[in-house]
């Protein structure tokens, strides 16, 4: 049966300690409440049923229990046991209150999670001694918790703005791709968004998504490397043109390289091996299956689908069910089959990403 709430006036602490009283003996609960008051916890709630008891602590998180062991429906040890197992209850001071002659409850005690004991008959100043010590040590680790946690939400903060502007830097460096190379229009976005839809259909992490999203940008950035005349030639390459057009997967590499950035270094990455084939016959290093980053392997197929859907001064723009069909057809390949595959799911949703409009990079026009 509950008891009803006892608020005490608060001695001088920081916090508002919480305690939970557990008796089936009313007179005890009473005698209970007022050691509590005289040793300084503000707020008490009593219970006579072990069961309320634990109910509440689910709800409630408390600074302090105290807990009697012989009780009807559930003893002292098995509710000690509960409790320990609460996600909030781990460190929580749990006081066990047995007779003198009870030693082997003592030990049974301790080992369910007990903290400390009170023996009966309750010698008063003692008690409020060991109770007041017990609130303390609870309030130190109150203030430990909160200062971590502060600290968390401070790093998570720092760690926040310092992507955001990471974030900027690339977005920024990819519209200078996109202005240097009029002809790849939004095709910088539309690949890193298709990239982003295969990385979730591989079970990627979100965390991974969202970096892969941000590095798959800057793909092309080695095109800032090549000649005008190359960049601008609207009729077939020769082979020495295409090689050199080949090398803006190195140069894209050499201009992200030793970058302490985790998302720089992933953009390195996809910058240098976007271009291998599976089969091992891509550039710049024919690279092969899995010696391909699952990054490369993925913008490679969001770079294609993208590339050949799209006019090019060269080139007229495929259908996207004839592009869809060029990556079915090579998936084990020019392609990862499992990317490949994940193309292919999440296809109509790519189909999409065509479709929307507005400014690329989320800056003003």
């Amino acid at each position: 049966m509950f008891l009803g709430y006892v608020s005490i006036k608060q001695l001088p602490m920081e916090t508002v300690m919480k305690l939970l009283l557990v008796d089936d003996n009313p007179s005890n609960l009473f005698m209970l409440g007022k050691l509590a008051q005289s040793s300084g916890i503000a707020d008490v709630q009593s219970f006579r049923d072990p069961l309320q008891a634990l109910e509440e602590a689910r709800q409630t998180r408390f600074d302090l229990i105290i807990v009697d062991y012989m009780m009807p429906g559930m003893d002292g040890l098995t509710l000690i046991r509960e409790v320990r197992n609460l996600p909030d209850y781990i460190d929580v001071p749990i006081v066990m209150v047995t007779t003198v002659d009870q030693r082997e409850i003592c030990y049974a005690a301790l080992e369910a999670g007990a903290t400390d004991f009170l023996t009966k008959p309750v010698d008063m100043a003692e008690a409020k001694a060991r109770l007041r010590n017990l609130a303390m040590l609870r309030e130190m680790q109150n203030k430990l918790r909160d200062r971590a946690d502060w600290l968390q939400t401070e790093v998570h903060k720092a760690t926040h703005d310092r992507l955001s502007v990471e974030e900027e830097v690339i977005l920024r460096l990819a519209r200078a791709v996109e202005r240097r190379d009029p002809s790849i229009a939004s095709h910088l976005v539309r690949v890193a968004r298709t990239a982003r839809e295969l990385a979730e259909e591989l079970g990627q992490a979100e965390s991974y998504c969202q970096d892969l999203y941000i590095a798959s940008l800057m793909h092309d950035i080695g095109k800032l490397g090549l000649s005008d005349d190359l960049l601008y030639k609207t009729g077939p390459y020769t082979a020495d043109e295409r090689r050199q057009m080949q090398a803006h997967t190195l140069i894209g590499g050499e201009i992200l390289e030793g970058s302490r950035s985790r998302v720089i270094r992933l953009a390195a990455e996809i910058a240098e091996t976007h271009h291998e084939f599976w089969n091992g016959a891509g550039y710049p290093r024919g690279l092969k299956e899995a010696a391909i980053p699952l990054s490369g392997r993925i913008v490679s197929v969001a770079d294609v689908f993208d590339a050949l859907t799209s006019e090019r001064p060269y080139k007229a723009a495929w259908t996207a069910e004839d592009a869809a069909r060029y990556i079915a057809d090579n998936a084990g390949l020019q392609f990862d089959p499992d990317v490949a595959r994940a193309f292919s799911l999440r296809y109509f949703r790519i189909l999409k990403i065509r479709e929307q409009a507005g400014t690329p990079f989320g800056f003003a026009a």
